[in-house]
Parts: structure tokens; C-alpha cells; sequence
């Protein structure tokens, strides 16, 4: 049997061909799909959901079933409206600015925040509020409507949801998952915002392999799609 396990059955061609397609299902509904960048990059999948349905058991599942870090990615033209900047870019200290990562040529991670409403920040429904309202804040900033000073009124940093921003081209400059997941979004007419978390091997804490990625999301009944196929999609 093939190692391709978490489409729809019959070829393997035929399951890659609805593979997008699935994604983009349930995006729309809501639901978590999994992507798989390439493995001459990071070589991970990460559960990604669109921000604006994330619940409380959406970050149970994130950290119980992923175990990585969990992040809100905004586009390129979010995060400019709300002024939000790259961290690198703002720590002042000899560790900033020179990452030297094997995979690309910079971090995307911009602040981290809670929203004004959470308390400490860190529990699954504080964290639910920050990333749901993070989605809000997104859809209002391309729109015009939301600047700055309304993020600031709603968000304070530091907080306990990382935000990533995407790059200005989305999948055409960057192929990560923060560029992945937005591209999806995009394409599913949602908000510029999605959540991203690792999926970690409990046994090696190293990446959970892509087989067994795609075996979680068979069991779970979870779209799996691998990154090359929404850059020939979406890029």
C-alpha cells in the first residue's frame, strides 16, 4: 500500500488531483486540514486552521495531538495596516538579526500578544479569544478599518500567541506554512488569518513523519495536502 493514506481512495494521482480541493472544503467549514511543506525544507506538517474558527478545542487538539508552537499568521497587508512589525526588527540585543536558518533567509514572527479581554492568556479559551479575535482584526485592517491604535485598544504584547506575518506575495515570494496556510484562506474567500502548529513525534520529539501525518488525518477524517501541490494550485 502506499504511503499516501490520508486522501480519498484510488490513485494515488487521483487522490494528489482532490487534494486541494478537500483542503479548501474544509477550510470553509472550519475545519483543520494538514499541510506538509517539502521535505527539502522544513520537512513538517502542521495542523492549520483558519484563525476565525478556532475554539478552545481547536487549541486542545493543537497542543495535545500537535505539539508544537502555536501561531496566528496574518498577511503582508494586515500586519502593514496595523502596524505590526517583523521581531527581529525590533529586539534590540547581539541574538536579533543574524538567524542563519537552514531553511529561509528570515524569521516571520511579529509579536506576541493576548487580547485585552484574556487573563492570563495562556489557557485554551484565552488563547481561542486572542486568535479568533486576531481574525477579526485582519478581515477589519484589509479593509480599511482597523489600525494601530484599535490594535493596541484590543491587544496587548507580550502575550501567548505568537503572530507570524506572511510575506507580501503570499506562496509567489515564500512557500512556508504561514504562506501555505494563508494561500488556502485566500482562495476559500476567508479572513488573512490562519493558526499553525508543528506536529511533533511523541516518541523521538523530533517532526512527526509524513506518514504518520498522513495516517492522523485518515483517522481523523482530516483533509492532507502537501505544499507542492498548492503552489501548482494557488502560487
Amino acid at each position: 500500500m502506499s504511503g499516501r493514506t490520508g486522501d480519498l481512495a484510488g490513485s494515488d494521482e487521483e487522490r494528489e488531483g482532490d487534494a486541494v480541493d478537500r483542503a479548501l472544503a474544509a477550510f470553509r467549514d472550519g475545519l483543520p486540514v494538514l499541510v506538509h511543506d517539502f521535505d527539502d525544507r522544513e520537512g513538517e506538517t502542521d495542523i492549520v486552521y483558519p484563525a476565525g474558527a478556532v475554539t478552545a478545542d481547536a487549541v486542545a487538539r493543537l497542543r495535545n495531538d500537535a505539539g508544537g508552537l502555536v501561531c496566528t499568521a496574518l498577511s503582508h497587508d494586515a500586519a502593514t495596516a496595523m502596524e505590526l512589525p517583523f521581531l527581529d526588527d525590533t529586539i534590540d540585543h547581539p541574538s536579533a538579526g543574524s538567524h542563519e536558518l537552514g531553511y529561509d533567509d528570515r524569521s516571520s514572527f511579529s509579536l506576541p500578544v493576548n487580547h485585552r479581554d484574556t487573563f492570563t492568556g495562556i489557557p485554551d479559551d484565552d488563547r481561542a479569544l486572542t486568535i479568533s479575535e486576531l481574525a477579526s482584526a485582519a478581515e477589519a485592517a484589509v479593509a480599511g478599518d482597523y489600525d494601530a491604535t484599535d490594535f493596541a485598544a484590543d491587544f496587548r504584547s507580550p502575550g501567548h500567541v505568537n503572530v507570524l506575518r506572511a510575506a507580501p506575495s503570499l506562496l509567489a515570494d515564500r512557500q512556508g506554512h504561514t504562506e501555505l496556510g494563508l494561500a488556502l484562506a485566500a482562495e476559500a474567500g476567508l479572513p488573512p488569518a490562519v493558526v499553525v502548529c508543528e506536529m511533533l513525534d511523541d516518541e523521538t520529539g523530533r517532526a512527526l513523519s509524513k506518514a504518520a501525518a498522513r495516517d492522523y488525518a485518515t483517522r481523523h477524517g482530516f483533509a492532507f495536502v502537501d505544499g507542492d501541490r498548492l503552489v501548482e494550485r494557488l502560487g
